[in-house]
């Protein structure tokens, strides 16, 4: 039944890539939209995660607000789907009318350094469309890393649609990805890791949004061993086409502390930024799993 599932999971998403890329804009932007509203009503777990994620994000919404939110932030997410599977298509040429960032001079000051760039991002809006204007607007290939999905079918599809787009993709299995990062960064190079969930045993602690999560702790460790500049980042829609961002002042590596200690704080830093752009536009944000440590220990 497994394998018959995964097989079923990957054909999906095969007929996605090859079936929304053709349709117009308008039809596919009504068809992501009629998704999120058929998944929100059904109410499953993936709704009700969401709505609990953001329920610790507005403290001050009520059910009916939570609902609104909820919803919206599905129809964000079939947003971000279906720009995804039409990015190959689209013309490179949008990516610079369509995409705007706020700040952008801390990228290209941080890129013209030579020093390598961390940038390091939440799960909001399209941070694939992101990653598609930084290689075709600012001229910075980069190299991330790709949680290895079920079935391994579907994670070749995801590798090859972003190398598509010019992206260096590694597996996060493994401890051969920070090395390769770190080889970029030491010949100035650019690096790109979404980071507000942990993905290893090993992530650090940190205060978010009044309660603690695990974040990764690859970005300030990057950051302290290469000497590379570290940007946090953050995304959220407007009208249809429109995606903009934001480049956060560089978190710096602390002059004394021990690098547990350095990264504690470097990291604490990151989530901060994270949590500003999360709070301004909690209906994108992406998160309909589990984050926080005590929503983590509900598990059997």
């Amino acid at each position: 039944m497994g394998a018959l599932q995964d097989k079923l999971v990957d054909s999906l998403y095969g007929l996605g890539w090859a079936g929304v890329k053709k349709l117009p804009e308008p039809a596919a932007v009504a068809l992501g939209r009629r998704i999120a509203d058929f998944a929100w009503k059904r109410r499953g777990k993936s709704v009700l995660r969401l709505e609990s994620n953001l329920a610790r994000v507005v403290p001050d919404a009520g059910p009916e607000r939570l609902r609104e939110l909820s919803q919206a932030g599905m129809r964000s997410y079939m947003r971000y789907w279906m720009e995804s599977f039409r990015l190959p298509t689209m013309d490179p040429e949008r990516f610079s009318t369509d995409v705007e960032f706020t700040d952008e001079h801390l990228l290209r000051e941080a890129l013209d350094s030579g020093r390598g760039v961390v940038v390091a991002l939440p799960h909001l809006a399209n941070w694939d469309l992101a990653g598609a204007w930084a290689i075709g607007h600012m001229k910075a290939p980069f190299t991330t890393v790709a949680e290895r999905l079920k079935p391994e079918t579907l994670y070749d599809r995801f590798v090859a649609y972003r190398e598509s787009l010019g992206m260096e993709v590694l597996p996060h299995s493994g401890g051969a990805a920070f090395g390769t990062l770190a080889r970029r960064l030491r010949s100035g190079g650019l690096v790109c890791l979404v980071a507000d969930r942990d993905l290893s045993a090993s992530g650090v602690e940190v205060d978010f949004f009044g309660s603690t999560a695990r974040m990764p702790a690859g970005p300030a460790l990057l950051a302290q061993q290469t000497g590379a500049v570290l940007l946090p980042a953050t995304l959220h829609y407007g009208g249809t086409p429109k995606l903009y961002g934001r480049i956060h002042p560089e978190v710096k590596v602390p002059k004394t502390g021990t690098r547990t200690e350095k990264t504690t704080l470097m990291t604490q830093a990151m989530a901060d930024a994270f949590a500003w752009g999360i709070a301004e536009h909690p209906e994108d944000w992406h998160m309909l799993q589990r984050l926080w440590l005590d929503d983590l220990e509900e598990r059997p």
